[in-house]
């Protein structure tokens, strides 16, 4: 009989540990990608983040007036209060989510799995970055879509940008840490409710020039509602905020893991390293040198021809802070317009045409530019595009048929400059009646009113809104020239409506004719 044969095996290499660790990783990506995927089928995470990305799509169809021309250093911290109902939805459903195994009694099984806790803790915040990166996407493409346009204004700050996707991952981080530590369903609504009251006092204590404002990682839940300003005026470090806040992110992603066991090396350094890249980016708020940031906003608003450029066009000059450079040409179209139609020497005089910013304890408040005294010199605010061309023309026309500004604060009642201002804006504009109707409160073409300017307005009586209609219904050039023919005397002081409507040949109005008497 022949010997039996034997067969030896080798026996199976035994993985290393880094081989076995990329394996653990793999799957808590796994379990990431699935868990991202659930969360996508929650009614209130998809609802919510369906109207985020409508609005912002909505708000970005309208092209017309102002929002031809976006001051970038406004719309980049828009980005920021869009996303928090999105927010709000991911901070619930991340919680339910973290809390599905307790709901389904299904405990108990996640014992005698391979995977440790913490490392499926770790899968439920890595399932909120998706979000946090279509949030980027959204804000990213919203403000790219600004830039774009032609008449955008300034810069942009990537450090503001940040903000919203940041408030998205901090909610569904500690969405995840509330699950841990205090595992019931109704404690998210409990939560939700104090924490906003705590956004809007910080953003009231921020607005207030407090430093613990910037402590909440949302910046714009009050709107100041001002006009925007010079960017390096803000004083909002933005770079520190998103620092701040993406330790913020790391530190509560941490705890969690740490609550569900985590006890390595890895996460323990992971955990001081956030601890110190939060505390950094909190220091880093902190006011450096307010003195000389309230130094350069009060010379910006009481003496902006020391800080700013200045270039010609034409016969006017026309100065500007450095971001808005670019919309000098509008205006001096503008302003070439309206000289078109006067007469006398305003016809090649010479202006100033300067931009203005109302500063008061505070940038970007609500407050009314004073008259200038300077002969010559035109206002401008840091708005364009819309209600403010047609504002700024009535500007451009009163220092044209006045000399200056101040000219607003006389007694026009009666008076023919009133009408001969109105000439001007009107007639060389493509749709006069209907800028007639935008600059006026009240959206009237009868009786008196304030005509809106880039500084006090002008006031329109009764009688001269009428001869104003009337004028409109000739032809332009005939009264354009009878203009021109009469200019001394539509621009003198003592001139009444009624005279000025005799010299442009229209019908006196009764109102007219008894204040004459």
């Amino acid at each position: 009989m022949s010997a039996p044969t034997v067969t030896l095996t080798e026996p199976a290499p035994v993985p290393s540990e880094a081989a076995r660790e990329g394996h653990r990783f793999r799957a808590v990506l796994a379990l990431a990608r699935f868990e991202a995927r659930e969360l996508l089928l929650q009614v209130p995470l998809l609802l919510t983040f369906v109207l985020y990305v409508g609005y912002v799509a909505l708000r970005l169809m309208d092209r017309d007036g102002m929002d031809a021309y976006p001051v970038l250093n406004t719309v980049d911290r828009q980005t920021q209060t869009e996303p928090l109902l999105f927010a709000v939805a991911v901070f619930i459903c991340c919680n339910a989510a973290a809390l599905r195994s307790r709901k389904a009694n299904t405990v108990q099984q996640f014992g005698v799995l391979a995977m440790e806790p913490w490392r499926r803790t770790l899968a439920h915040v890595l399932s909120v970055v998706p979000y946090a990166a279509l949030t980027a996407l959204v804000a990213a493409g919203e403000f790219g879509r600004e830039a774009l346009k032609p008449g955008a204004i300034g810069h942009g700050s990537v450090g503001e940008l940040a903000v919203g996707p940041l408030t998205v991952l901090l909610a569904g981080v500690l969405g995840v840490l509330l699950a841990l530590v205090l595992p019931s369903t109704f404690i998210p609504i409990l939560v939700a409710i104090p924490l906003y009251v705590l956004f809007v006092a910080a953003s009231v204590a921020r607005d207030a020039g407090r430093w613990e404002g910037w402590l909440s990682p949302v910046l714009s839940v009050a709107q100041s509602g001002g006009d925007p300003v010079p960017s390096d005026l803000l004083g909002r470090p933005a770079g520190w905020h998103a620092l701040y806040v993406t330790g913020l992110c790391a530190v509560l992603a941490c705890a969690a893991l740490l609550r569900a066991g985590a006890r390595t090396r890895l996460v323990t350094a992971a955990t001081v390293l956030a601890l110190a890249v939060t505390v950094t980016g909190a220091v880093g708020q902190f006011p450096r040198d307010a003195k000389a940031l309230d130094a350069a906003r009060r010379t910006a608003a009481d003496a902006p021809r020391t800080v700013q450029s200045c270039e010609r066009h034409g016969l006017s000059t026309y100065c500007s802070f450095a971001e808005w450079s670019g919309v000098r040409s509008d205006w001096a179209e503008v302003v070439d317009r309206v000289r078109s139609a006067a007469g006398g020497t305003a016809a090649t005089a010479r202006l100033t045409v300067r931009q203005r910013v109302y500063i008061d304890d505070q940038v970007e408040v609500d407050g009314a530019l004073d008259p200038s005294s300077t002969r010559g010199e035109v206002t401008v605010g840091t708005r364009w595009g819309g209600n403010r061309v047609p504002e700024f023309a009535v500007g451009a026309a009163v220092v044209l048929v006045g000399g200056s500004e101040d000219m607003t604060r006389q007694e026009l009642c009666d008076d023919a400059r009133a009408v001969t201002v109105m000439w001007l804006v009107l007639s060389t504009d493509p749709t006069p009646t209907a800028t007639f109707r935008h600059v006026r409160l009240g959206d009237s073409l009868t009786g008196p009113a304030q005509v809106l300017a880039p500084t006090e307005g002008l006031s329109l009586t009764g009688p001269q809104t009428t001869v104003i209609r009337e004028l409109l219904e000739r032809p332009r050039a005939a009264m354009t020239a009878r203009v021109k023919a009469h200019w001394a005397q539509l621009t003198s002081a003592s001139t009444t409506t009624a005279q000025a409507a005799r010299l442009l040949g229209v019908e006196v109005p009764k109102e007219a004719e008894k204040c004459e008497e």
